[in-house]
């Protein structure tokens, strides 16, 4: 095969040398130069063999990347042959030729390319490209191989508007909508956009989705990938992509300082906030990670996991502990032998509804978990302790968001003597296990109707990953003492998410039913209990104003929450402005 390559290859130059210095050679009225022609014949032909092995480019499969490799191997020789015969043809007639030449070889590249690809496939499907930049030129040419036949581009440039690329329009979105027409519908619509925020995704989605069958977008400008065509890593637009918030202001050299040969110690470390906090830690080059988690299977899936992005430039060093927060000797003996220089607890049993009817066990896990973790990082005068705390902390109304507020209180009111203690209080994370969204995936899935608490309730939402992010920002930047509040944008209507989530599924006929607030759930929550000056340098990152709490009352207080039997009434006076709400 590569003989037969070489063969054709060797073939097309002496045709196309031929050609081209005969028609140069009658442009220039000068006798055919037998001599020039055998020698340019033999360097070119030396130069396709030696440099980039042109004689194995595939035609078939050649980019403008091909065309500028061949135009390099004959520009080459050009320079010898130039330089030897410089004197003897004039410059002008070596360089003429040179260009018809170079015109031919890759006009012939181009063509054999245009006619096999479009030739070997049926265009069933329209697409339309919302995003003339790279990445939608890119996707453009990969489109030539598929089914798909791309219409038109759609960007909001004005600068674009009314140009083309490779004869393909450049439309705006209203001007998309008048050619398209509002009973015509295409196939598909693909936003290539790596870059772009929510609002420019939902301002698309909303104003173009009822002209297509179906509407994918690229990962984000993170998590593309750019040695596989842009096609295959197209994905489903999800509920995600629309609500997604991407901070400008994240500082990743302030996260690899923090963390980078560090070793970090994370508990929860196999839950959805846990787990992407050891994802972040390995990216940003942790000497060694401890994850310690009371769930085996949780526990082995994220060890699993991470050993998996072994051979990947990853250097590994992961120890999974199996043990509860609760134990305060088994934790002893887990920061005496592996003594970590950070720990960030995000271990706690966070769902409403079940720590309502698990009263004193939330309250030992979350409360005496977080005591333990702090007391232990005191004795052990670790450098830093990250706590992850809960918009839900905030003036609560259940049990779970009282309990965090308590582990705020504590985490507040140890820090001083030593170790540096820092709270980071967010909303939701999109996607995580108690979250609605998958609850709702879930109903949608069966064809069942989704099931809302109140027709007004609004939550905060966040990507787990940009949050997690976030946290180990704040814990660098913390000096100790303070409640970082993660800006989560604007409160998204429950009910708003399910219809989005509906019409992403293309099953209209599913319909919604109110089910009233559960036991502890408000309509709304809020990240401050009261305004304060809480700048910081980074805009996605404020600080709450600190609560000042004696530590030995505060002990007192949660020894006698601990052993007392109206627990509800004890946590009211640890935190005053806890209100119940049983919502029956």
């Amino acid at each position: 095969m590569i003989l037969t390559k070489q063969l054709l290859n060797f073939l097309v130059i002496i045709i196309l040398t031929t050609i081209t210095f005969w028609w140069t050679f009658f442009i220039f009225h000068m006798p055919f130069d037998i001599t020039l022609v055998v020698s340019v014949l033999i360097l070119r032909m030396m130069a396709s063999f030696l440099i980039f092995k042109d004689y194995s480019m595939s035609w078939s499969k050649s980019t403008q990347k091909t065309f500028l490799l061949k135009s390099i191997v004959y520009i080459v020789p050009f320079i010898f042959y130039g330089i030897y015969y410089y004197g003897i043809f004039s410059f002008s007639f070596l360089v003429s030729e040179l260009y018809m030449y170079l015109f031919s070889i890759n006009f012939l590249m181009y063509g054999y390319s245009y006619i096999i690809n479009r030739s070997r496939i049926d265009k069933t499907k329209n697409v339309v490209i919302y995003g003339a930049g790279r990445a939608g030129i890119k996707l453009e040419s990969e489109f030539v191989n598929s089914e798909y036949k791309v219409r038109y581009f759609s960007d909001d440039d004005k600068i674009l508007q009314g140009r083309s690329i490779d004869g393909v329009r450049i439309l705006s979105s209203d001007n998309l909508k008048e050619v398209i027409g509002i009973n015509n519908k295409y196939n598909l619509l693909v936003i290539a956009i790596p870059s772009a925020k929510k609002e420019e995704i939902n301002k698309v989605y909303d104003n173009l989705n009822k002209y297509f069958d179906e509407i994918k977008v690229l990962p984000s400008i993170d998590n593309i990938l750019q040695n596989k065509d842009f096609s295959k890593q197209l994905k489903d637009i999800s509920v995600e992509d629309l609500l997604a918030r991407h901070p400008a202001d994240l500082d990743k050299n302030k996260i690899l300082t923090f963390v980078k040969d560090k070793i970090v110690l994370i508990t929860g470390a196999g839950g959805s906030i846990g787990s992407e906090l050891v994802r972040q830690c390995v990216l940003f080059e942790a000497k060694q990670i401890i994850v310690l988690d009371h769930s085996e299977f949780n526990l082995y899936q994220i060890e699993q996991e991470i050993l998996g992005m072994q051979g990947k430039g990853f250097v590994i060093n992961i120890v999974p502990i199996m043990q509860n927060v609760v134990n305060i000797e088994d934790l002893n003996n887990t920061f005496k032998k592996y003594t970590p220089d950070i720990v960030i607890h995000a271990a706690a049993y966070k769902h409403v509804p079940l720590v309502e009817a698990n009263i004193s066990e939330a309250i030992k896990n979350n409360v005496i978990g977080t005591k333990n973790i702090i007391d232990i990082s005191i004795k052990y005068k670790i450098q830093k302790v990250v706590l992850i705390s809960t918009d839900k902390a905030v003036r609560p109304t259940n049990v779970m968001g009282t309990t965090k507020r308590i582990c705020e209180l504590y985490a507040q009111n140890s820090n001083g003597v030593g170790t540096d203690i820092v709270v980071v209080r967010f909303g939701n994370v999109l996607g995580s296990s108690g979250s609605v969204i998958p609850k709702f995936k879930g109903q949608i899935e069966k064809g069942q109707k989704i099931t809302v608490t109140h027709r007004d309730i609004t939550r905060y939402f966040m990507l787990i990953p940009e949050a997690c992010e976030l946290v180990l920002q704040a814990g660098a930047i913390g000096t100790g003492g303070e409640i970082f509040i993660l800006d989560m944008g604007e409160p998204i209507k429950i009910v708003d998410l399910a219809k989005k989530m509906i019409e992403l599924s293309g099953k209209n006929d599913i319909g919604i039913e109110f089910s009233g607030l559960r036991p502890g759930e408000k309509l709304y929550e809020e990240l401050l209990i009261d305004d304060s000056d809480c700048s910081t340098d980074y805009k996605s990152i404020t600080v709450a104003k600190p609560t000042p709490y004696d530590l030995v009352k505060l002990n007192k207080d949660i020894e006698v929450l601990l052993n007392c039997d109206d627990k509800l009434e004890q946590l009211k006076k640890i935190v005053p402005e806890f209100n119940h709400q049983l919502n029956l």
